[in-house]
């Protein structure tokens, strides 16, 4: 009797491939990567943003050029306060090449004032300021330009110490060197006051103008004396005139000064002078 066949049954470990169906196995779904097959070690790609990079905003972009446009500013006080030194240590000292670093040196000044009236003409113009922001521009620009002008007494005061230079020597009247120092030192007090925005301190410097209308008498007295005394020196008395009425004027420009940082303190405008 022959035996009967039994059907193959598949082995599951061995399974049913192409070499026995005789046809392809069709692709299944894609598998995802493991972390372990990851370059990254697990972690997605970063894919790069079409994203701009952040901007900095209108506030940001205004303050920036109020800083700007200030340190420009102090700058400016700085030359001028440079300058004013320097041509009261020419006229003391006799000293005329010292002076024409003073008027040459002038330039600077003019250049950087024109400076700050641009950069202060085109954030008014692209920023929009706000009140407070408003007035502190107007008060840096009414700052430069008074700090111009005390640019232009030093160079006069050092065209003066020239030709005195090229007179016989008279002794000085001794409120011209204090006139100047406390020129200088109103000057550096009402800076600290801009930047500060300190109205304590801008009222100090405007009280203290005083002083300097004192001195200014004081030499007018003293060159009426010498002139009347001896004819001969009428020239030299009348250039020490007119050095201690340009530091008074000086004076004066430096309690502007004191009144805008009033009005940026405050918003009101006050005559302090």
């Amino acid at each position: 009797m022959s035996r009967r066949e039994e059907p193959m049954t598949p082995d599951p470990a061995k399974g049913t491939g192409p070499a026995e169906t005789g046809k392809p196995t069709p692709a299944g779904p894609p598998v995802a990567a493991t972390a372990g097959s990851r370059p990254n070690g697990g972690k997605p790609a970063v894919v790069p943003s079409d994203t701009p990079a952040t901007r900095p905003g209108p506030r940001a972009t205004l303050d920036s050029e109020v800083r700007t446009i200030k340190d420009d500013v102090l700058r400016l006080g700085a030359l001028v306060e440079v300058a004013l030194e320097r041509s009261a240590r020419a006229l003391t000292d006799r000293d005329s090449e010292l002076a024409d670093h003073v008027r040459w040196d002038d330039a600077e000044v003019n250049d950087l004032q024109r400076r700050v009236s641009n950069a202060i003409a085109v954030t008014l113009a692209t920023q929009q300021p706000m009140a407070r922001d408003l007035r502190e521009l107007l008060a840096l620009y009414h700052a430069a330009a008074e700090l111009e002008r005390m640019g232009d007494y030093a160079v006069n005061i050092a065209k003066l110490a020239q030709q005195l230079a090229s007179e016989p020597e008279i002794p000085m009247f001794s409120q011209i060197p204090l006139m100047e120092r406390l020129c200088r030192s109103q000057l550096h007090a009402a800076m600290r006051a801009l930047v500060d925005v300190s109205e304590a301190d801008a009222r100090a410097v405007c009280a203290n103008d005083d002083e300097l209308d004192r001195l200014y008498d004081a030499v007018y007295r003293s060159a009426i004396e010498v002139m009347q005394a001896d004819p001969s020196r009428v020239p030299q008395a009348t250039h020490m005139l007119f050095i201690a009425h340009h530091l008074e004027r000086l004076g004066d420009r430096v309690t502007n000064i004191g009144e805008d940082v009033v009005y940026l303190a405050t918003g009101q405008i006050e005559d302090l002078n």
